[in-house]
């Protein structure tokens, strides 16, 4: 027997409206949570189109299975990943099809499925469990017949055969899931050796990882519960399934500033300059109802707070690669990293997220969250008020006195505007405010010792 997907009417509502030119196919995504004994699906997004630079808008769809923009489908799903808050994940793909061609569509699926996961999987940072489910949904459906084919995949393994799984709607399945939230300080100070464009993104990833594992290790507190056991995370109450009321659970997590279970030792390392993370980020992340542990949901909100840190490094990287053409803005200019807001998702309840540039506006927000998700959000309804506004700071001048002048470097500051925000304490916990993360790249001079 395969697995079993529990599938949110709204998702049914939006498969069926799906439509496609004659001959073409739709490709999309399918994102939901995940567990040992069944999956939740909750959203459906079919693939943007993508048009070339100074080139027409052409008609939604692809014709022949060959023609699918590999690509432009994984990089869809990086896009969306980045828009989901914890507990939620892109759990695989679906495909539109004419009849004629439902014939090679399970084959276009696992092509597309496994470079999905494999491009996906080089942005995560945090580690896999023994329970972390691998097996991936695809589910095709024939454009005419409106008839569903779902099978699974196990992406561990590339060398695995379609399974078939069953594909069963029902009503409000997310309205009644608990939310967990919290808010972390974090400041976190990465070397970065060399200049090169890959040499830096490795010294920053290294350092995310190595921050990763402490956040995976740390400390949490689930409504006032240590997250250890394997006790239920809303114990003592009946569940009654004509509810809708979501539970708020407040989360805490705290981290050591030491290596866990090591001796902390001196590290002395030459570089060229550091990169600096600090500010406050609120988390938020959602567990399902069916018998769910306290760990699982220490377990989700951790990787929320990994994810929303990696990827807003990720973004400004990506920035300034792009509006300075080269690593240097890393040390000149006034930059700032994005900060998180929300938005709710049709009918679910549920809350996705983007990330806002100080340049920019909840119109632009709302923009991405059609284009990317498919849906229609007013502005209004996005939450921009759990993270601060940044600003940028430069600084002057500093020159080595062992230098000459051609040595010189310009220190560069970005900050959180939040005089809330004291120093930092012995460990990062989750506490009442609500910030956002600010980002210090700061060029440092050689130091010599004689």
């Amino acid at each position: 027997m395969g697995r079993s997907y529990f599938v949110d009417e709204a998702v049914e509502e939006y498969l069926s409206g799906l439509q496609a030119p004659p001959g073409s196919c739709v490709t999309g995504l399918l994102a939901g949570q995940s567990s040992p004994q069944r999956d939740f699906v909750v959203l459906a997004v079919q693939t943007p189109h993508r048009e070339s630079e100074g080139q027409p808008k052409a008609s939604k769809g692809v014709g022949q299975l060959d023609d699918i923009d590999v690509e432009w489908v994984t990089e869809h799903a990086k896009q969306v990943s980045r828009m989901l808050p914890g507990g939620l994940s892109v759990l695989g793909l679906f495909l539109l099809t004419p009849p004629e061609l439902s014939k090679d569509a399970q084959n276009a699926l696992k092509r597309l499925i496994f470079a999905m996961e494999k491009y996906i999987i080089k942005g995560r940072l945090w580690e896999l469990s023994e329970e972390d489910v691998t097996d991936r949904v695809t589910l095709h459906i024939c454009s005419k017949t409106k008839k569903l084919v779902c099978k699974t995949f196990d992406v561990k393994d590339p060398k695995s055969s379609a399974k078939p799984a069953d594909w069963k709607y029902q009503t409000g399945i997310s309205s009644s899931w608990p939310m967990l939230t919290c808010s972390v300080e974090v400041d976190l100070q990465i070397p970065v050796t060399g200049s090169s464009t890959d040499n830096t993104n490795k010294c920053m990833k290294d350092g995310l990882r190595r921050w990763a594992k402490q956040i995976e290790a740390a400390y949490c507190l689930v409504n006032g519960r240590q997250a250890l056991d394997d006790s239920e995370l809303i114990s003592g109450q009946k569940k009654n399934p004509k509810t809708t009321n979501r539970q708020t659970l407040p989360t805490r997590i705290f981290v050591s500033d030491s290596e866990l279970d090591e001796r902390s030792t001196a590290l002395v390392q030459v570089c060229s300059g550091s990169m600096r993370v600090r500010g406050v980020v609120h988390c938020r992340a959602y567990i399902h109802n069916n018998k769910p542990k306290v760990r699982h949901a220490a377990q989700a909100i951790k990787r929320d707070l990994i994810n929303t840190v990696c990827s807003r490094v990720e973004m400004f990287l990506e920035d300034l690669l792009i509006n300075e053409g080269s690593q240097k803005g890393l040390c000149s200019g006034q930059q700032a990293l994005p900060r998180r807001v929300f938005a709710p998702m049709p009918i679910s309840g549920l809350s996705v997220c983007d990330y806002m540039f100080p340049d920019e506006s909840t119109s632009d927000v709302a923009e991405r969250l059609k284009e990317m998700l498919d849906c229609e959000t007013p502005e209004e309804d996005i939450d921009t008020s759990l993270e601060s506004i940044f600003s940028a700071i430069s600084g002057s001048e500093i020159t080595d006195s062992h230098d000459d002048d051609s040595s010189k470097h310009v220190i560069s500051e970005i900050q959180a505007e939040n005089p809330k925000i004291q120093k930092a304490p012995q460990y990062f916990a989750g506490v009442a405010i609500a910030a956002a993360i600010a980002l210090l790249a700061t060029a440092t001079s050689l130091l010599y010792f004689s």
